[in-house]
């Protein structure tokens, strides 16, 4: 297999659905309902796919700060990853992963950015989701895949992530650009569903997540996948005014709790430009400090 790109397709992902050391992981959840993405799960979801809950599985527990979704405990997903025969290295290259959801790349680019993080490079996520490959017809299983043994060594890397401490004393500095992901509206402090404050962290610009993606209709104008990626050179189009001086800004990009975030990093990722660094806790950790 070449080199994962970091999105692939269902036509591509339907070619290789039989490779052996390939392993996908569905990523589908509701932050409203926090058990609909594994009963999705269960009534159907790609052949082979393992599941992996935002809650139980990309997160640790929630505690006083942090955010909501703080980074999950590293030797417990080591195992996890291990257990759906995730390997730095076989005889192959490291093993491939595809991750995929039905939510515009939420939770999908989650685990992209956890497994970048801890320095294994072979992982994409699924173009259009779970929506693009029912809706294109490819095959729907009801089977659970047999549990695996892969050996994961973790590199992580540090200087992709800031905590509260360090956003504080660098995002004013000339040269730092802090993106907030989350919907305008929630940036302006109009609306809060999820947080118990609203507002943004100031000096912050908005870069909505869910402008990465758009929705596809045919020539008649069926809908007819929600959340395709946009293409390389429209996303460079986005974030060319972060770097419009010609310079290299430091870029760090926050959510609501270090979820879409990630969204915009892999946005970051596919244009070619260099990925900024996550504020993990996003607004939920600095909004429990106000």
């Amino acid at each position: 297999m070449q080199p994962l790109p970091n999105v692939v397709t269902p036509a591509w992902l339907a070619a290789h659905l039989n490779q052996p050391n390939l392993v996908i992981v569905d990523c589908r959840f509701s932050l409203a309902e926090a058990d609909l993405g594994r009963q999705q799960y269960q009534a159907g979801h790609i052949p082979g796919a393992w599941y992996l809950d935002l809650n139980r599985d990309l997160s640790s527990p929630v505690g006083r700060h942090g955010g909501r979704h703080p980074l999950p405990d590293w030797p417990t997903f080591r195992q996890v990853l291990e257990t759906m025969g995730v390997s730095s290295q076989t005889p192959l290259g490291p093993t491939p992963v595809v991750a995929y959801d039905d939510s515009r790349f939420a939770f999908a680019s989650r685990l992209w950015w956890l497994l970048k993080y801890l320095g294994h490079g072979a992982v994409a996520v699924l173009d259009g989701g779970w929506s693009a490959w029912h809706q294109g017809g490819y095959p729907v299983s009801l089977e659970l895949p047999r549990v695996e043994t892969g050996h994961f060594v973790p590199q992580p890397q540090p200087n992709w992530i800031v905590d509260i401490d360090t956003l504080r004393r660098r995002k004013d500095e000339p040269g730092v650009r802090l993106i907030d992901s989350r919907s305008p509206e929630r940036y302006r402090g109009e609306v809060e569903p999820i947080d118990p404050v609203a507002g943004s962290i100031p000096g912050a610009v908005n870069y909505f997540w869910q402008a990465d993606v758009r929705d596809e209709s045919d020539r008649e104008g069926m809908r007819i996948v929600i959340g395709a990626w946009k293409s390389p050179a429209e996303q460079r189009d986005r974030f060319d005014p972060l770097c419009k001086d010609g310079s290299r800004n430091e870029v760090i990009v926050y959510c609501g709790s270090g979820v879409t975030a990630c969204v915009n990093l892999l946005s970051q990722a596919v244009a070619g430009k260099p990925m900024g660094k996550l504020y993990v806790g996003g607004w939920s950790d600095w909004c429990s400090y106000l």
